[in-house]
Parts: structure tokens; sequence; C-alpha cells
């Protein structure tokens, strides 16, 4: 059956994809050498969503890849996205699957983990009950903002991680004067554990948000004169942080600097504010589809073996760790 892999013991594996990150759902089904199921989604007039699965999934492990994240090529924003997901779930679940797995690269709300006004929701707690809700049985996701974010489920959440494959880009490089670069105290584990892996050293910088997305960086703690600084984040998303930080380490005398970053957000004036500092490459990955317009100096990874290999371990009841070595909680 199209979209589908038997298995001796009868159980299916079934992969369909919404229309947040169509092209990374063809990589990992590729990877899988399977198909892609065949699913109509659309938004009518007034916009409100729709799906109908065209095959049956009764009883199938239905893997539904849905980054929860604008597409400008689909037409759908996050929370377009979001919804959309939502209905792919509920329906697969009508139609009697046997488990229905949300594989959602980029979670969205997850910077939202916790109240930082009076008033305020905690809106990555909200997503995480509601998916819950409709039916999911399980979520994999890459490189949450917070970690804690797993705690807002009672079902399992597969936690993974890009950094292992922009570790071995950088060591790729043979670039032996690297150092790594916090952007601020609360990603110093997280750039610690990646400078080790990539033999560099590490430096820190500390910020200020006078406001919600924007950035002011305070103290550079750390030597990066004449060395190229590799700037790690999670997330880039109007690039303010990174782009003050890359002044500030320039300014500190460094030779070159290079940022990197799983999930590629790029909204608001991002790709102007990234073409003002001279980066020599910006790597992310393929967990969101990049814009139109994007700079020639950024370099997309593919997640897509990461997350078929995963699928392949929660199909089959294998090790989810081993996947990367269980270097799947890093911060």
């Amino acid at each position: 059956m199209s979209g589908s892999l038997p298995i001796v013991t009868g159980k299916r594996l079934m992969l369909f994809s919404g229309r947040a990150n169509p092209k990374l759902a063809d990589d990992i089904a590729a990877r899988l050498r399977i198909e892609v199921g065949a699913v109509t989604l659309k938004t009518f007039s007034g916009g409100e969503a729709y799906c109908r699965y065209e095959e049956s999934v009764r009883g199938a492990d239905v893997f539904i890849v849905q980054s929860t994240c604008n597409n400008a090529v689909t037409g759908v924003t996050a929370n377009d996205a979001l919804v959309e997901l939502l209905l792919m779930i509920d329906a697969a679940v009508g139609a009697s699957a046997h488990r229905v797995i949300a594989v959602m690269p980029w979670f969205a709300y997850s910077r939202q983990d916790k109240k930082s006004a009076l008033r305020e929701p905690i809106s990555a707690r909200m997503v995480a009950q509601v998916l819950q809700a409709v039916g999911a049985d399980r979520v994999l996701t890459v490189d949450l903002h917070a970690g804690q974010v797993q705690g807002f489920f009672t079902k399992p959440v597969d936690h993974m991680t890009a950094l292992l494959m922009l570790a071995k880009y950088f060591q790729d490089l043979d670039d032996d004067n690297l150092v790594v670069v916090a952007p601020d105290v609360g990603r110093v584990k997280l750039n610690d554990k990646f400078a080790d892996m990539i033999g560099a050293d590490l430096a820190i910088m500390t910020k200020e948000r006078p406001a919600q997305q924007v950035a002011a960086i305070g103290y550079l703690i750390g030597d990066v004169a004449g060395k190229t600084a590799v700037l790690l984040d999670d997330i880039i998303d109007t690039a303010g942080t990174l782009c003050a930080g890359a002044r500030t380490v320039l300014e500190a005398g460094a030779s070159k600097v290079y940022a990197a970053a799983t999930h590629p957000v790029f909204s608001g004036n991002a790709f102007e504010n990234l073409a003002n500092v001279p980066f020599e490459q910006i790597v992310v990955t393929d967990t969101i589809p990049l814009p139109p317009g994007a700079p020639s100096n950024i370099v997309q990874l593919s997640c897509a073996r990461l997350l078929a290999d995963t699928i392949s371990e929660i199909f089959s009841d294998g090790s989810v760790s081993a996947v990367v070595g269980g270097e799947n909680q890093l911060f």
C-alpha cells in the first residue's frame, strides 16, 4: 500500500506530512524507503483548515511530520500549522490508527515555558495539553528551547538533538583556532558541551532583554582575540541577539565569526539584520524551511536521517537514545 511499510508482525508504519515542512517529510520518507501517505489538506476561504486521509490508517502507527512554523510557499502560519496538526491527529485517531505520533521538529511556543509576568499563559504547557487531548500517543521533537517542556506531557516525548550534526560540521572545517561563544549564561551548559565536542575553547556573554525580542549584550568573558568565534544557540529568530553578539566578539578581536543554531525561525527583519554583520556562515538545520530571500551564507543541514532513524526505533520498540549515542539531553 502507498505510504506504508509492511512488517512480518503485521504492524504498519505510515508517514504523513502537514503543509509546514513537506520537504523534510519527503526526505524522511526517502530514508525510510517508503512514500509519504496521501492526505488532503486545504484552507477554506473563511480561514478554517480541512484534513482527510485518502487511504486507510486502521491499525497503523501513524507518524505526522509537522513543524509548527510558517511556510511562505504553502501559505501556512505557525498557528495554522498547529491547528492543522491537531486536525490530522484527531482524524487519524477517529480512523482507528493504532498509535499516532506527532513529529514536531520545531515545537512552537516552547519559549513560553513559564510566566515572566503576571497574567501571562504558560503557552508551552497549553500546547502539550491540547496535543494529548486530541489523541497524540507520543511526540518526537528536536532541541526544545527548554528541556523541562517535556514535563508538561504525561505521554512519552522523544527529545532528539541536532548538536551532533552541527558539531561534525565544525569539526570538518579543520580549524584548530575555534572558540565557542555562549550568547548568555543560560546557554553555558549547552555551549560548554558543544565546545568539548569540537575541541574548542569557551567564552561567555551576558545578555539583557529590555523588551521582548530585543537583546543587549553586557559583558564578554573569555579570550576571542585572533580566533574563529562560533556563536551557538538553539534558535535564530529576529537575529538581534546573534548580531549583537557577533559585533561584540569582532570588536574584541575575533578574526572570523560563524553562527550555528538548530531552528531557523528567521522572523521580522532577520535577514536584514544578518546582512549587516560579516558572518562567514550561518549554519542551521531544516527543522524549519528557509523563507524566500535567504542570504547565500546560510548553510542548511538536514535532520532527515536523525528523524528517520528515530522513527524506525519508535516503530520497532528499539532504543531512541542509541540514535544519538545517549546525547539527546544536552541541556
